[in-house]
């Protein structure tokens, strides 16, 4: 089963890449966007029944791919 797994940063937490892409872009023009928020995107392809890979996704999102102090996850299955 395939599950993807978005991890982006907490509200509270200053996304300064995303400040640079949207600066850069409107210094070429691009003046109406107001803001960009960037984020990872992971594909994971698991094996198993959908009960326990769902479970290993959350352990692996919680755990490994996103930082619990700055960033949050979403999970959704494919």
């Amino acid at each position: 089963m395939k599950y993807e797994v978005i991890v982006e940063l907490k509200e509270e937490v200053l996304d300064t890449q995303g400040r640079a892409i949207q600066q850069t872009l409107q210094r070429l023009g691009h003046d109406r966007l107001s803001q960009i928020k960037v984020s990872k995107r992971f594909v994971l392809d698991v094996a198993g029944d959908e009960g326990q890979a769902a479970a290993l996704v959350k352990t692996l999102a919680a755990e490994h791919l996103a930082n619990p102090v700055a960033e949050t996850f979403s999970i959704r299955k494919l």
